[in-house]
């Protein structure tokens, strides 16, 4: 049985500055109806570039991207009838109320008149905030904005809701708040979530499927657990004084029950398929190049290792939520 797509993406390319920068460069997914799908990168990987052209904001250079049959270039308007976008920057106004802010964008997406109380009001409850729906704004916290954001986006009852980093700079009990929310209006209306985070428990804990961009081009995708699974079945982290020559990395990632390996820094993993039996040839090979090991843990791969290896990087959450949260409490100033 053939699923139904909601995102089809066929060689997509996106070139600025007169060839010098390749934004994306031949991306190919597809996202299935009904599913939650992330999009993991680190920053200038190109995906805000991508949910862009995906909301008809950008067109691409070359290549082709489909929500739900029609081309976002030459079918823009039907395009944008059927999606909702929430971006990273504020999108609702301080200085009015949230009932307020709601109304007017009832008022922009042509709700008829007679029906956008009642669409407000199922708006705010399925988000939580009706208890504030009087109040300005500029009252508000960081996590009661975001969700009046995002139910300024489900007032038409999208197809596909596409949020660009849903709950950065919010706190963990506040992000676990929007997306119970988030989730619960998805089983009610069957809508397909397509999203992008810095937070990798967000994408573990919510997403049908993960891709993750690097350099343009989608280097990986699967779901959360064939991610992981593809580094190993338990990952041994050493924790050593100095940084590890690359000799000796290749001596371990010689050995026969190892299948991958990464050093960040003084810090090194090992990927096999069973650490009871490989950590002590590890532990053999680095004593004979005088390595010192400070800590050895033995664990399951995470989507931070997954990334580690596929993005070359770890993501950088912490100095990002502080930038969002800065320039967000300036603009309720």
């Amino acid at each position: 049985m053939n699923m139904e797509l909601a995102v089809d993406v066929r060689g997509l390319v996106k070139i600025y500055n007169e060839g010098k920068i390749r934004a994306l460069d031949g991306i190919d997914f597809s996202v299935e109806a009904g599913k939650v799908f992330v999009l993991l990168g680190p920053n200038g990987a190109g995906k805000t570039t991508l949910m862009r052209i995906l909301t008809t904001q950008f067109r691409p250079t070359s290549g082709e991207a489909d929500i739900f049959g029609l081309d976002v270039a030459k079918d823009g308007g039907k395009v944008r009838k059927m999606i909702s976008y929430v971006p990273q920057e504020m999108s609702v106004w301080s200085d009015i109320s949230g009932y307020e802010n709601l109304l007017t964008y009832a008022k922009i997406y042509g709700v008829p008149s007679k029906e956008r109380k009642k669409i407000i009001r199922d708006a705010m409850e399925t988000m939580g905030i009706s208890e504030f729906a009087n109040r300005l704004v500029k009252t508000y916290s960081g996590g009661m904005i975001r969700r009046l954001e995002i139910a300024c986006a489900l007032l038409i009852k999208p197809k596909i809701l596409f949020l660009d980093e849903p709950t950065i700079g919010l706190d963990p009990s506040a992000r676990k708040a929007v997306w119970e929310e988030l989730m619960s209006f998805k089983k009610e209306h069957g809508v397909t979530i397509f999203f992008n985070t810095h937070y990798m428990e967000e994408a573990d804990q919510y997403s049908d499927r993960i891709a993750i961009i690097n350099g343009g081009k989608i280097v990986i995708s699967g779901t959360a657990e064939e991610l992981k699974h593809s580094l190993g079945k338990e990952a041994i982290l050493l924790s050593m004084g100095a940084h590890v020559g690359g000799q000796v990395i290749r001596k371990i990632r010689k050995l026969a029950a190892v299948i991958e390996t990464f050093a960040d820094n003084s810090d090194l993993g090992v990927f096999v398929k069973d650490a009871d039996s490989t950590l002590p040839k590890v532990m053999k090979i680095l004593e004979k190049a005088g390595v010192e090991v400070n800590k050895v843990s033995i664990t399951k791969p995470t989507l931070d290792d997954v990334f580690l290896k596929y993005a070359g990087t770890r993501m950088a959450s912490v100095g990002r939520a502080m930038d969002v949260r800065q320039v967000r409490d300036r603009i309720r100033r």
